[in-house]
């Protein structure tokens, strides 16, 4: 009679084997060290470039194969290759092998299937004519525009959803770059001026004696528009932005050329033509000396009502200094404006 042996559970007599479980996320192709491990412990044995190579092959559940790939069986496939000889060389299922080749004999392609997913709200009929409208009125805000769209599409539509498809019609918000109002008689002006002035040389414009004035206010507090806050802080005195109705400010003269800049005068007051008159006396005159040493030049300054004052084109006619006609609102024609911003 053969004997039996009884085994009682939760005695610590009989162990359990001992198991293997390993979680291998979606990334596991980066851990190559964890894949060697596993490959010793069941005693499968490969070197590191052949794990990495199948590393680079098989992918995560649901990722698209790459289209190198996708040429590659297509290409064995059409040498007269079995799907399963494909698959086994490649490291890749049969039922991938064969969708691809299936998708390459309906459609003659090797592009991936769009998938399903979920619908936009606006189709492509409905960005043409949000493009239109964003053209038509560049100066309307989002919230206009999504006004707009909820009553011409009649849909329910967001701001965050408008912003997404004012980027797929190719468009951005930015910010209105700043231009002085030209009518047509003084853009008819400007362009006779350039013509006038199309031959001059640059030997020519370096006789130039250019001046101008420019305003700087004495601004109090932070600057900026934007502060970094919670939604408790905001009576907190650190977070405003300090503002004053009418700030000081400083009027300032000066003048350059081409060979090198002028002197500097701050007004103080108002500026009439008496006191223009007293500062190229006292600053452009030397600074005219000084700077082409007696050669012949051309002093050039806009149309502010001190410079064309009676008072000042006799004065400048009594001194024999010859002035640059310059056209009205014609700040972008003159190089001293861009030294307050470079």
């Amino acid at each position: 009679m053969r004997a039996t042996h009884s085994k009682k559970v939760g005695t610590g007599s009989n162990k359990r084997p001992e198991k293997l479980n390993v979680h291998i996320r979606k990334g596991w192709r980066t851990n190559l060290q964890l894949i060697r491990s596993i490959g010793n412990m069941i005693g499968y044995k490969k070197s590191l470039s052949e794990w990495q190579c199948l590393s680079e092959v098989k992918m995560g559940r649901g990722s698209p194969i790459p289209p190198m790939l996708r040429r590659k069986i297509v290409e064995q496939y059409q040498k007269g290759v079995s799907q399963r000889k494909i698959a086994k060389s490649l490291k890749l299922s049969s039922s991938t092998v064969h969708n691809i080749i299936q998708r390459f004999r309906e459609s003659g392609t090797i592009s991936v299937r769009k998938g399903q997913g979920r619908k936009t709200i606006l189709d492509a009929r409905d960005l043409r004519a949000l493009r239109r409208h964003c053209i038509t009125y560049r100066n309307a805000t989002v919230m206009e525009i999504t006004t707009w769209a909820q009553e011409y599409f009649q849909k329910t539509l967001s701001v965050n959803t408008i912003h997404r498809a004012i980027r797929r019609c190719r468009l951005k918000l930015y910010r209105s770059k700043k231009k002085p109002y030209l009518n047509m008689i003084q853009k008819r002006r400007r362009f006779l001026w350039a013509k006038a002035h199309l031959k001059w040389t640059v030997a020519k414009w370096k006789t130039v004696l250019w001046s101008d004035e420019s305003k700087f206010e004495v601004l109090f507090g932070k600057l900026g528009r934007h502060v970094i806050r919670t939604k408790e802080d905001k009576d907190n005195p650190s977070c405003y932005q300090r503002s004053v109705q009418k700030p000081a400010s400083l009027m300032v003269w000066g003048c350059m050329s081409a060979c090198g800049m002028g002197s500097l005068h701050i007004w103080k007051g108002t500026i009439n033509a008496e006191r223009y008159i007293q500062v190229l006396e006292q600053l452009m005159l030397p600074s005219r000396r000084r700077l082409f040493q007696g050669r012949p030049c051309i002093f050039q300054h806009d149309n502010a009502r001190p410079h064309t004052a009676s008072i000042t084109t006799s004065w400048l006619r009594r001194r024999r200094i010859r002035v640059l006609k310059w056209p009205a609102c014609s700040p972008d024609l003159s190089p001293i404006e861009t030294i307050g911003t470079s």
